[in-house]
């Protein structure tokens, strides 16, 4: 997941009409899917289908996340509600895990049980879906750009997208060839890539709840711009966390050399503009020690 010190975000209340439209859209193709599905006899079409459904769900959680995510600060959560996106983003990408391996036991099952499948339906039916998959990666892609939340469901939305490629190619092949067991493996394969993608974001998302450092970030080193300053003796207790996707915080306790504790504002002013400077970093919260009443024996990251 792409972090760097200066983002440009999406306006809060931009997208939401766009969102909306791309909710109305994915319900009225599952529909349609579902019951191209059931006509064609095409396990594809319904995966496809099912998947489609889990897209529209997908944005309305987004939707939601993102009011809740711009709620001030309050005594119930003085961090704000940021993170409500990160625990939508974990919602959508498990839900695509689920799905996943849903369809991989359905395929599996189709291979022992199989069934006649009606090739030019499924052609007709999976290139409206392409369509309406494309129409709504577009309304989504650039939101995706700065938000785990969004980039979630536009996930959900390319994963379906090549679901109907790939269902559209079934179609070709069976009314060809006549081979049916190409739906079912070419249900294996869609799981496949939802279950690869899925899994390949998802671990961001769990580093995020997990209270885990920005992984493009290096705490010895941020550590040791601090530590550059004149009159800082060292840190300790350091905790650096990612609050949400693009805000971490820095607490430490930082111990003065002996005879600096008369500088000790100016010193920490210095501490908190050069780390913002070098690393990006605007929460930091430092407690300060003197050199004759520091903690002893604590460890320099955590407690």
């Amino acid at each position: 997941m792409p972090h760097d010190h200066h983002h440009h975000h999406v306006d809060p209340d931009a997208g939401d009409g766009k969102l909306a439209l791309a909710v109305v859209v994915n319900v009225g193709l599952t529909i349609a899917q579902i019951i191209g599905g059931i006509l064609s006899g095409s396990l594809a079409m319904i995966a496809d289908a099912l998947h489609n459904f889990s897209d529209a769900a997908s944005l309305v959680i987004a939707v939601w996340a993102r009011k809740i995510a711009r709620r001030p600060a309050d005594a119930a959560m003085t961090f704000g509600y940021g993170r409500a996106e990160v625990v939508a983003a974990l919602i959508n990408l498990t839900t695509l895990i689920v799905l996943g391996l849903y369809l991989i036991y359905e395929a599996i099952m189709r291979f022992f049980e199989p069934q006649e499948v009606i090739g030019w339906m499924i052609i007709v039916v999976a290139s409206i879906a392409l369509f309406v998959d494309l129409v709504t990666a577009l309304l989504t892609w650039r939101m995706a750009k700065d938000s785990v939340n969004i980039r979630a469901a536009f996930l959900h939305n390319v994963a379906d997208a090549l679901g109907s490629v790939a269902v559209i190619f079934a179609g070709l092949v069976i009314m060809a060839t006549g081979w049916n067991w190409v739906d079912p493996l070419v249900t294996l394969g869609i799981a496949g890539y939802i279950l690869w993608m899925a899994w390949g974001e998802i671990g961001g998302v769990v580093r995020i709840l997990m209270q885990g450092t920005p992984p493009e970030q290096d705490v010895e080193a941020i550590m040791a711009t601090a530590e550059s300053v004149a009159g800082v003796q060292g840190l300790h207790h350091v905790h650096f966390w990612m609050m949400e996707e693009h805000r971490a915080a820095l607490t430490a306790h930082m111990v003065l050399d002996a005879g600096a504790w008369s500088q000790a504002d100016g010193i920490k002013a210095a501490v908190k503009t050069l780390l913002d400077h070098k690393h990006g970093l605007t929460h930091v919260t430092l407690e300060m020690e003197c050199d004759a009443h520091q903690c002893r024996g604590e460890p320099r990251i955590g407690h």
